[in-house]
């Protein structure tokens, strides 16, 4: 859920821009001729229309229930965004987004944000009211932390939060006790914090590409682990108890494997196949 953004990708995007291909769209029907059902929802999708702004007779179309606005070149997520009350999904990666509007919060419904490769640097605390999220991905941003008030999100099943610039893992993270997926490769961590033993649904967790030196001894709590990834970090020694990770059943190179991914940390004692459950 979301790669660093290369140079490519950004004149492609700058490109989408400036072509207009879509020309303007000014009427409620004429945005409506987008809209579709698909698995029972009320779809539409504005993607890759080289959008600096949404058109006002969006807000129109109060019935919407899954928006799509990835990949235009919109700088604001205007307020009017509260009248979408029954949007369950809502779609804004690859964007230029600065930030996003406390009137979020008004998505009585929402289960669905997708928020990366977009310029945040902040998430607003009203975010916190979304109780129904269970997916999030803030991925490919320029955050360093989260408000307290998403410790409020406790029905959160996946959060990526790779690719930004976090130094620790932000403490209400470690409410969200139903999740399954956890990613927050490449950002600035040094360490897990003990309290990472709350999250005994997770089923992945990768924290690659960091500057983890160690794992804390509760990391053995999390029985439903079926995949870490440890990988570029600087941890030297692994907890002995990590052999009680029944679910972690080898040692994994290829990035989609389960198991233990360890590679490219300075270990003091090799980690040896035949002797993986014998840590």
């Amino acid at each position: 859920m979301g790669a660093k953004q290369s140079k490519k990708e950004e004149m492609k995007q700058h490109e989408r821009c400036s072509a207009g291909r879509e020309g303007s769209l000014t009427s409620a029907e004429r945005i409506r001729k987008y809209t579709y059902k698909q698995w029972g929802f009320s779809m539409l999708s504005l993607a890759r229309r080289g959008l600096r702004e949404l058109p006002g007779e969006l807000w129109q179309l109060t019935e919407l229930e899954k928006l799509n606005l990835s990949l235009n070149c919109l700088q604001a997520l205007p307020p009017a965004i509260s009248i979408l009350k029954n949007l369950v999904v809502l779609n804004l990666w690859g964007n230029q987004l600065a930030s996003l509007p406390p009137e979020i919060s008004q998505l009585p419904h929402l289960r669905v944000l997708f928020c990366y490769r977009n310029r945040l640097s902040e998430v607003p605390e009203e975010l916190g009211n979304c109780t129904r999220l269970e997916v999030l991905s803030l991925a490919n941003n320029q955050i360093s932390t989260l408000p307290a008030s998403l410790a409020n999100l406790t029905g959160l099943r996946k959060l990526n939060l790779s690719h930004n610039q976090m130094a620790h893992i932000p403490c209400c993270v470690y409410n969200m006790r139903s999740l399954v997926f956890l990613h927050l490769a490449y950002n600035r961590l040094d360490c897990i914090a003990e309290s990472i033993s709350a999250l005994v649904e997770l089923k992945i967790l990768i924290v690659e590409g960091n500057e983890i030196h160690a794992l804390p001894k509760t990391i053995c709590c999390l029985k439903k682990l079926e995949l870490l990834n440890v990988d570029f970090n600087n941890i030297q020694n692994v907890p002995e108890e990590m052999h009680q990770l029944r679910r972690l059943k080898k040692l994994a190179c290829h990035p989609l494997d389960n198991g233990l991914h360890i590679m490219h940390n300075p270990l003091q004692k090799q980690i040896k196949e035949r002797a993986w459950t014998h840590l």
